[in-house]
């Protein structure tokens, strides 16, 4: 029985005693959790079988050491290394700006404080990652401001030496990236829109003066790179109303019906090569409720390709009868009824060949009778150029319906931006009206040229210059748009030298109503 006992005693002790390596296997120890396991594995097995084979679960941050794919060799060992992730989340304060503003209306020196300043709140969540407890990094998983700012707007006096000039109706002006109407007298002016990021590309008062529809930047964290935003003038308490349009380049401008606040716009979509964006040439009817709530969008054009040039983009222009819409294009001009949405064909162009990435879409205005577009036409070339080259530019009536022509004044300039005059009723009763418009200094280098203020009759006749006096500056090119007319047509307004001036169209005398020179837009309205 002796040998019996011996035997069954070593077969004890071997079963207890650690794995041996045998012929085609290996044994690796493997360190996880605190604890140190030995397995046997097949020869050329890697890191990952032998975790595997001993029944230790992985987590998605954990990671072992050699790599997974690692194969091993006897006697090798695995570490095991536990990672965890953890959230925190701060508060940060957002300290306010302080801006200053300009005021032609107060005594210069004399300050005034038009928005107290408050600290904006900013909540960061960092995400943390241990391994085996001890700290491996500490990053921002993500930002979010739970409090904006409030900026410290402080008015400084900057008022201009020249007396008060008595205005009629709204002048309202974007000065500084402010938007700043003017009431009664160049004196009484105040600021309704103080955010600091208007951008120019609208700006326009509805038919009564009571509403400022303007576009403002979004920031550069922001895919959209601006937004249109409408202002109530009546009241002085209004918050502005975001419309919810992004990105409006070419037009957007109220129907001239006084009765409903209806909003006109075309869209485009951003790109990263220039110009910047692919136009939709499109168009949207946007209706406000007298209380300043959108209450309609109706769209009266889907994206379309937009014509020769269709990247760059249409523009549009309301007739006076509140149903009809001019759209302008590179190579043509036409017409939209808002009832029966769709394009009319009137007058064709030679596109302009630019050699740039712009292109150039021709300025137009309607006659008061809702049947006379005004318009710059590209002419016929002076030379051998080829027509889409010809430095020629041409002021020109088109009658609707029939698109019949009739020139107006001749080399006028590319931008020569017509602008209609309101109703005149004489005293004969006869109606009335005129044109003004922008005539290059150097008409066949009007790409580049300076310009001056023109003033003609509606039928093209007692055509006169009335602006700037013959030896001054012209109107620089960063400052060319329509120039607007006042209700009663006895005044103009333009941007001239960075500046908002009023011109007396009879006796050609203006005079500046800003002194920053920072003035971009305006619009003067009833």
């Amino acid at each position: 029985m002796k040998p019996i006992l011996a035997t069954l005693l070593f077969l004890m002790v071997s079963a207890c005693a650690s794995p041996k390596a045998t012929a085609g296997t290996i044994v690796v120890s493997i360190v996880a959790d605190g604890n140190l396991l030995e397995v046997n594995l097949p020869a050329g097995s890697t890191v990952q079988a032998a975790v595997e084979l001993a029944g230790i679960h992985m987590g998605e941050l954990d990671r072992v050491e050699p790599a997974v794919y690692a194969v091993l060799t006897d006697g090798a060992q695995v570490q095991v290394r536990r990672r965890t992730e953890r959230f925190e989340v701060e508060s940060q304060v957002l300290p306010f700006v302080r801006q200053t503003i300009r005021n032609e209306g107060l005594p210069e020196g004399e300050t005034r404080l038009l928005q107290a300043g408050s600290n904006g709140l900013e909540e960061i969540s960092y995400r943390v990652l241990e391994e085996e407890g001890e700290l491996i990094s500490r990053q921002v998983f993500q930002r979010s401001v739970t409090l904006e700012p409030m900026p410290e707007i402080i008015m400084v006096g900057a008022q201009a030496a020249h007396s008060p000039l008595s205005l009629e109706g709204t002048l309202a002006y974007l000065s500084g990236g402010n938007a700043w109407i003017i009431e009664g007298n160049s004196a009484n002016r105040r600021p309704v829109v103080v955010s600091g990021d208007l951008d120019g590309q609208v700006f326009t008062l509805s038919p009564d003066g009571r509403w400022l529809a303007y576009t403002r930047g979004l920031g550069e964290e922001e895919t959209d790179f601006n937004g249109l935003w409408v202002v109530d003038l009546e009241n002085p308490a209004a918050e502005p109303l975001d419309t919810g349009a992004r990105n409006i380049v070419h037009f957007a401008d109220w129907s001239p019906d006084p009765e409903v606040p209806v909003l006109a716009y075309s869209t485009v979509e951003p790109r990263p090569s220039p110009p910047g964006w692919q136009a939709n040439n499109d168009l949207v009817l946007l209706t406000l409720s007298a209380a300043g709530r959108i209450v309609g969008r109706e769209s009266l054009l889907t994206s379309n390709p937009g014509g020769l040039y269709g990247w760059w983009g249409s523009s549009f222009a309301w007739a006076p009868d509140g149903v009809h819409l001019a759209y302008a294009r590179p190579d043509e001009v036409g017409l939209i009824d808002s009832r029966e949405p769709g394009f009319e064909p009137l007058y064709s162009l030679t596109p302009y060949l630019t050699g740039s990435d712009w292109a150039w879409v021709p300025g137009v205005a309607w006659g008061s009778n809702s049947r006379t577009l005004y318009l710059v036409n590209h002419g016929s070339p002076i030379g051998f150029e080829e027509p889409g080259s010809s430095p020629v530019f041409d002021l020109v009536a088109v009658n609707w319906p029939g698109g019949a022509e009739i020139p107006m004044v001749g080399r006028t300039g590319m931008f020569a931006y017509p602008s209609a005059s309101p109703v005149q009723i004489l005293d004969s009763g006869e109606i009335a009206g005129q044109v003004a418009f922008l005539q290059a200094l150097t008409p066949l280098k009007s790409e580049l040229s300076a310009y001056r203020l023109m003033v003609m009759d509606r039928d093209g006749s007692n055509l006169r210059a009335i602006f700037p006096e013959a030896g001054d500056p012209g109107i620089g090119q960063a400052e060319l748009s329509p120039p607007a007319w006042s209700p009663s047509a006895a005044r103009l307004a333009l941007v001239y030298r960075g500046d908002l001036w009023v011109v007396d169209v009879v006796s050609g005398s203006g005079q500046s109503l800003t002194g920053d020179g920072l003035t971009l837009a305006f619009d003067w309205k009833q």
